[in-house]
């Protein structure tokens, strides 16, 4: 138990640091943007039509005149006090936008992530156990097609098919349009949550099935694999084919979460899909600092947070991680 408590507090520690380097490196890649805040929000026009004094106090209100060192310090400063800040294009405080956006996403994300794994394994297991027939050309060359195509290709494919051909589903948004905040039910928000979670999971099952389908092989070649079959044993699959190839399966699911949160920011622009995604694709091309730092420390916290998960669950699934980390 001492152990694992000690475990966890290395890992959270190098979490910190990762969270400190992922947010300076976000910093500095904003920081050398071509992107001029004040003609991106207000215009070329609009700005030859103020006085200088306007222009001055938009510059200041953007941070233009501020050095980058004292802006990072000042931000870093009040997010160590769990303050990330306003956001300069909502006018809100990041964490409520961040809450509010990561509330609308969470819902694609596990959806996304518990089906990527589920099929990834399944088919993997399939194609693994079939080799060389055709269950296991077909899931090989279903998944090297889904691995070759682009997100967003395959979100405007079925967007043409499931909403502009069979008009089964909604063509996007989170929510019907016109309707009251209220009255949205969650079937609702389901039905429109279906085309980008529907994305987000076919995309990122191809690296697990491929993978559990070679770890699948590599077990069934195995000796004590003949050694079961020639005494007979039965539930091979279940009692020595899974417990083998679960592990690196757990490695890449939860190491596919930073995957289906970038394939989001696609996805949710191509669907409209009010998210996480999209909030960090307008922090970007707006120039909102705080905003776009703190969605970015979120979601990186969301990956580490998975990575860390993993390992802790390494012992409980192989025992013999548990022991000999115990001994160690």
């Amino acid at each position: 138990m001492l152990h694992r408590l000690q475990f966890t507090a290395k890992k959270l520690v190098r979490m910190a640091l990762l969270l400190l380097g992922v947010s300076l490196t976000a910093f500095l890649l904003m920081d050398a943007s071509p992107l001029d805040p004040l003609q991106t929000n207000v215009g070329q026009a609009a700005l030859g039509a103020m006085s200088p004094d306007q222009v001055a106090k938009l510059e200041d209100y953007w941070g233009v005149n501020t050095p980058a060192a004292e802006r990072y310090l000042g931000w870093l400063s009040s997010a160590l006090r769990g303050d990330l800040g306003t956001s300069l294009l909502y006018r809100r405080p990041v964490l409520e936008v961040v809450g509010q956006r990561l509330g609308s996403s969470l819902w694609l994300l596990l959806f996304a992530w518990a089906a990527s794994g589920a099929l990834g394994l399944a088919f993997g297991l399939i194609a693994g156990t079939h080799r060389g027939r055709w269950p296991d050309r077909l899931i090989r060359g279903f998944c090297l097609t889904l691995s070759s195509t682009p997100s967003f290709w395959l979100a405007l494919l079925l967007l043409m098919v499931f909403a502009v051909w069979l008009e089964v589903l909604p063509i996007g948004l989170s929510v019907p349009i016109g309707a009251a905040a209220e009255s949205v039910t969650l079937a609702q928000r389901l039905r429109h949550a279906l085309l980008p979670a529907l994305t987000l999971s076919v995309t990122g099952l191809s690296n697990i099935a491929l993978h559990t389908r070679e770890k699948v092989a590599d077990v069934l070649d195995s000796d004590y694999i003949l050694f079961a079959r020639a005494r007979g044993e039965g539930h091979i699959l279940r009692r020595h084919v899974l417990r083998n190839v679960a592990l690196p399966a757990l490695t890449l699911q939860f190491a596919s979460i930073g995957e289906i949160i970038g394939g989001s920011v696609l996805v949710e622009q191509v669907f409209s899909y009010p998210g996480l995604g999209q909030a960090a694709v307008s922090a970007g091309l707006g120039g909102d600092m705080p905003l776009l730092l703190g969605i970015t420390v979120a979601t990186a916290a969301l990956v580490f947070g998975g990575n860390l998960a993993a390992d802790l669950l390494y012992g409980v699934i192989d025992p013999r991680i548990r022991r000999g980390a115990a001994r160690t």
